[in-house]
């Protein structure tokens, strides 16, 4: 291995050992003990949900390549346990900043299983490309300009939490296509770069777990009132986006027949694209609505993202976040934008609600591109680099195999 890049061993396990110590010091002087905490707005049964979906969910959702299937999921459990650990501390200090009051314990680690959406959706982009340190990195630098981010949003333009929260599709997209921008694109000879039927089949049950809690993250937040709406109409968001998905995936494919790509992304679109109406819309057909059009989006945007945007822009989104996560989270943005519209005669300032909206939409997207640009620019330095573009998309530098991987 080339001198010129960090030895794995003398810089992954420290860095994490360092970190972990952090917390433990920052939780000895700071976190409350359980028996002194307050009533949760947050039910334990509805924290599980979010958790299968950020731990199970996107751990083997992220299994597309035929030879980064240990990499997908045991970076995915690291980078995730890692996050929520930190993005608690960064809400905790931020809050005390503010001077806001202490939230229950297991509301705040609720959000920041949450906030750690944004680093599972940004980790799609750069899959394969980069090494456990540099996830890490990205991971620590993305919750900090999240956390900034909402509390922008709820903070100066008023937006609610929940809604706010929503955001986190938007952000992690943007971010990791920023990021991965920065990255030098693999050989087209590399013929690691691929998925295999069974990486599908893995990646789809990931997809499978996804769907099914997602009415429970779309929900979780929101006040008691409305939570049942808001889980009922994602729901059918979801299952509309998945009937279509199908649909549509055999009216554009050569021959005729599903394409797994298209399942797999364009199916979680709807809960993606009903998060920021979700509690508001009163009807179901509504709902149903934005999921139809949500998962034409995806598969639309993929075949331009693949062939029109990507290229031109040298940006190689491994797992396909732009048209999965980031088309949908800005049809849900916009959605938001028109049913404030519908109900103009009914709002007492309906241009300011209006502005504000947008205003959160853009500064979302803009501390994300800006934001993602820098640490990309930071990940590739030498200090942070591990292994050449050479050897991408392989989990034979990371992990011990049993054996030896012919035919892996």
């Amino acid at each position: 291995m080339p001198s010129r890049y960090r030895n794995f061993r003398h810089s992954v396990p420290w860095l994490i050992l360092f970190l972990e110590a952090v917390f433990l010091v920052f939780s000895y002087f700071f976190l409350s003990d359980a028996a002194t905490l307050g009533l949760s707005v947050v039910s334990y049964p509805a924290f599980q949900d979010v958790n299968h979906m950020v731990i199970f969910g996107f751990g083997f959702f992220l299994v597309v390549l035929r030879r980064y299937g240990f990499s997908s999921t045991g970076f995915n459990l690291l980078i995730m346990v890692l996050g929520v650990q930190y993005s608690v501390l960064t809400d905790y200090l931020l809050d005390y900043l503010d001077m806001q009051k202490n939230e229950n314990g297991l509301t705040r680690i609720t959000k920041a299983t949450m906030s750690m959406t944004a680093v599972a959706i940004s980790t799609g982009a750069v899959l394969g490309k980069s090494n456990p340190l540099q996830l890490i990195v990205m991971a620590i630098v993305e919750l900090i300009t999240f956390s900034v981010s909402r509390r922008i949003n709820k903070i100066f333009l008023e937006v609610l939490d929940s809604i706010s929260m929503m955001h986190v599709h938007l952000f992690g997209a943007y971010f990791g296509l920023a990021v991965t921008s920065r990255f030098p694109e693999p050989s087209p000879r590399l013929d690691k770069n691929r998925n295999t039927p069974t990486s599908d089949l893995w990646s789809m049950l990931g997809t499978v777990f996804l769907w099914v809690f997602w009415p429970s993250f779309n929900s979780i937040l929101v006040r008691d009132a409305n939570k049942v709406t808001a889980a009922y109409n994602t729901y059918f968001a979801l299952a509309v986006s998945a009937v279509i998905a199908f649909a549509f995936s055999v009216l554009t494919t050569k021959d005729g027949k599903f394409q797994m790509a298209h399942i797999h992304s364009a199916v979680l679109a709807g809960g993606v694209t009903i998060g920021y109406t979700a509690q508001s819309i009163q009807h179901p057909w509504n709902a149903m609505v934005l999921g139809l059009l949500a998962s034409v989006i995806a598969i639309a945007g993929s075949h331009c993202s693949q062939s029109c945007l990507n290229p031109p822009l040298k940006i190689h989104d491994t797992s396909g976040v732009h048209f999965t996560f980031a088309l949908p989270a800005v049809l849900g943005a916009l959605a938001q934008v028109a049913l404030l519209l519908e109900d103009w005669t009914h709002l007492t300032s309906p241009g300011y609600l209006v502005l504000i909206h947008l205003g959160a939409f853009c500064q979302t997207i803009a501390v994300a591109l800006i934001a993602g640009l820098i640490t990309g620019l930071i990940l590739n330095l030498k200090l942070f680099k591990i292994i050449s573009s050479s050897k991408y998309f392989d989990d034979q530098f990371y992990w011990e195999f049993p054996h030896l991987s012919v035919g892996y």
